[in-house]
């Protein structure tokens, strides 16, 4: 049997979301739809709801159950494409997942089970934004939501993460257009999501009239590597690829640096750095956990900075194996023969950003060459605001 095509749907709103799937059904009008939704409680596995539309679909496939929504799923798609023999699955999923890791464990091989790979291969991913709603959930930093990722549930994610999440993750993104004519906000929240995320495709829907939009024929074919550009997105060190321009206002800003940050001063320059930033995503050789690649992510008004994986060494040959390709080859590209791939990279996306100002803010919060000097043991004498102050 030839593999099927396997489309994955996301939307900020049930509406915009089934936008994505029915103009994907005009452009593919055989395919079979999945749409499922999680819903997670306290403890143990969630309830997974899921309905199928299509000729062929199974008659005996369950609407409910408990357990883990990767095996659920994965047995319902395996059981779609062996019955229907549909070339195309659109898999709609609703915002209860952590999606880049819940597809990565979804795609993953496992000891006696069908793998997912022999039977699709996957499309490009599609998220449907609607622009009121997301312009909201960005404002949202005070309400927090566990989403499901594939094996556990996260950590607590505000709405304003959530939503930003929901467009880095995606290969296409389609802006819904407002119904009504004088509301200017899908333009702006367009540009706004081409920042978030320069390399997916943008399909503004208000500048195309009509019930249906023309979509790209890439978001009918299969996404090249697309599990390995999962994982890469995934890695605590990542390259940034922000868009150079500046539109109705917006711009995005990358803070690049090969030196240790003094903890203190960054939690002081914070004010300043952040005046204007609706998200900013990077990494940080910050001097009070120097093994460590501490993560920097905002959203909204909201800001996490989190100690997340070791820097590759030399002699850490099992670290590197684990490591995307994409992390090995930026690990070359930036190695130093004292330092290894420790470096500074955040990208700032907002409104009227001040990229000399920001720039400089964190310019001062660096190590100067007497603190440098200092080396590890003397690093651990700085006081840490931030992540807090380690045991000695």
């Amino acid at each position: 049997m030839p593999k099927g095509l396997l489309s994955i749907v996301v939307g900020n709103t049930p509406a915009a979301r089934g936008l994505v799937v029915d103009n994907l059904l005009r452009a593919a009008p055989h395919a079979v739809v999945l749409s499922a939704s999680i819903h997670c409680r306290d403890s143990g596995y969630p309830v997974v709801q899921r309905f199928a539309t299509g000729t062929g679909v199974p008659q005996s496939m369950p609407r409910a159950a408990t357990g883990d929504p990767v095996v659920i799923l994965r047995q319902d798609l395996l059981a779609i494409r062996r019955s229907a023999k549909a070339p195309h699955t659109v898999l709609a999923l609703s915002d209860d997942l952590d999606l880049l890791p819940f597809l990565e464990e979804l795609w993953r091989p496992r000891m006696g089970a069908s793998a997912l790979g022999d039977y699709y291969a996957p499309a490009p991913v599609l998220a449907g934004i609607e622009p009121a709603t997301f312009l909201a959930e960005l404002g949202c930093v005070h309400r927090a939501a566990r989403l499901w990722d594939g094996a556990d549930r996260t950590d607590p994610l505000t709405q304003a993460e959530i939503a930003a999440r929901r467009v880095e993750a995606a290969d296409g993104l389609i802006v819904a257009a407002s119904p009504n004519a004088a509301d200017r906000r899908a333009g702006g929240v367009a540009v706004l999501a081409r920042h978030l995320n320069p390399s997916a495709t943008l399909v503004d829907a208000s500048w195309q009239p009509g019930p249906g939009l023309e979509l790209p024929s890439s978001f009918l074919r299969p996404a090249p590597d697309a599990l390995e550009e999962w994982r890469a997105r995934l890695e605590p060190v990542a390259a940034s690829r922000p868009l150079p321009v500046t539109d109705q206002g917006v711009s995005s800003v990358v803070w690049q640096t090969r030196r240790p940050l003094h903890p203190e001063r960054l939690a002081e320059a914070l004010p300043t750095v952040m005046a204007g930033v609706v998200r900013s995503r990077g990494h940080l050789w910050l001097s009070s956990r120097p093994e460590a690649v501490v993560t920097w992510r905002s959203a909204g008004t909201h800001m996490e900075l989190r100690a997340a994986d070791r820097w590759l060494e030399s002699e850490t040959d099992s670290a590197w194996r684990a490591a995307s390709p994409q992390r090995r080859t930026l690990a070359s590209w930036f190695w130093h023969d004292y330092y290894g791939e420790r470096r500074n990279e955040i990208t700032f996306t907002g409104t009227d950003l001040d990229p000399d100002r920001l720039r400089s803010a964190l310019d001062a919060a660096l190590l100067d060459d007497t603190e440098l000097s200092l080396g590890a043991d003397g690093w651990a004498d700085f006081p840490d605001p931030l992540l807090g102050d380690l045991p000695r």
